[in-house]
């Protein structure tokens, strides 16, 4: 979907059409959970700070957040996919993969079914959506994101190699700022860049991510449309809006983010054994402490009692501006299989205070 949250509040409020908004991050401390392509012009992107957002775009109008409204968008969407394909992967509330080489319609052209998609989304919701289709997720997904917003993007198999050596290493899917920064030190800018070097090159300073870049550039990638995708952890985290270095402020603030996780594990019916709790100091440095139990648990206290312990494992560096919990080492990770492509699957659940 194309800048979905902003979308939908605009779509739900006309006095914000044709404007730079921004949802979330209208607090102090706040952070802008998506910008409509108005806002987007000026710099404003999600994950920005607020301040910095309206110091770019200085008539920024700033949305609070309503999921429940997006959660309800994107079932109607998602109601679309599946008259064409019981084979949807949720990646977000905005985005999935689809696949339809054997689909409900009997339509051989994968192309036009992403039109016909589109049309259906537009027709039933009045928003705006993007495609890309190939022969993988990895380039289907890069391609989504080449004609947006309102367009589509088909690379097929003959055009494969040359599409990707042309691509801009920042756009490789797995490719994030610190790696983008770290290959260019070695002198790899683009796909042809990226092609020229050997897969021991890659593995020595890539590590394990280096066989997924050597096959990923070649348009090698064989992961499967999973419908049923595995959580693999499940969290929740407070930013504060004035920094605090009291333990008790703290311990308070944790039993908070406790309760919230047992309510969605409850929800979600699992289980955990690894508790890790995340610090980030008022200078910005990020710590995160881990413990792992030797039973399965799913309780506010036994969250409570575990993070304390985590909280007391040293001695805090300076004032705190957020904390977070998460879970992981679920009991669902059994039926996990391990992706091909190096990318974190954890699952960050924010929530308002």
């Amino acid at each position: 979907m194309d800048a979905f949250y902003a979308s939908v509040e605009q779509l739900d409020n006309p006095e914000l059409r044709g404007k730079a908004i921004a949802v979330g991050g209208g607090s102090k401390r706040g952070v802008v959970s998506a910008a409509s392509y108005e806002a987007r012009k000026f710099g404003v992107k999600s994950a920005m700070s607020g301040a910095l957002a309206q110091k770019l775009c200085p008539h920024l109008i700033f949305v609070k957040s309503n999921f429940d409204r997006y959660r309800e968008v994107s079932q109607q969407i998602r109601k679309i996919f599946f008259e064409y394909t019981d084979l949807v992967e949720p990646l977000s509330l905005d985005e999935a993969y689809l696949d339809v080489t054997e689909n409900k319609m009997g339509n051989p052209s994968a192309t036009l079914i992403a039109q016909e998609i589109r049309e259906k989304i537009k027709e039933k919701t009045g928003l705006n959506a993007s495609a890309g289709i190939s022969i993988n997720k990895f380039v289907a997904k890069i391609a989504s994101d080449y004609n947006k917003p309102n367009g589509q993007k088909t690379v097929y198999p003959k055009e494969i190699a040359s599409f990707l050596e042309a691509l801009e290493i920042r756009k490789f899917h797995g490719v994030g700022k610190v790696t983008a920064e770290k290959m260019y030190g070695l002198g790899i800018f683009t796909g042809r860049d990226l092609k020229e070097k050997s897969l021991e090159f890659l593995a020595e300073n890539f590590g394990k991510s280096g066989p997924y870049y050597y096959n990923a550039v070649r348009g090698i990638h064989l992961s499967e449309v999973k419908p049923n995708r595995i959580r693999k952890s499940l969290g929740a985290e407070r930013t504060f809006s004035e920094n605090i270095s009291s333990e008790v402020y703290m311990l308070e603030r944790l039993e908070h983010i406790a309760e919230e996780i047992e309510r969605r594990l409850k929800k979600s019916k699992v289980a955990g054994k690894t508790v890790t709790l995340k610090i980030k100091y008022s200078d910005f440095s990020l710590h995160t402490r881990s413990k792992t139990l030797s039973y399965f648990i799913a309780s506010k206290e036994l969250i409570l009692e575990t993070a304390k312990e985590l909280l007391y494992q040293e001695k805090m560096k300076d004032s705190v501006r957020l904390l977070g919990i998460s879970l992981s080492n679920l009991n669902t990770d059994k039926k996990i299989k391990v992706e091909d492509e190096p990318k974190d699957l954890y699952i960050q659940l924010k929530f308002k205070f």
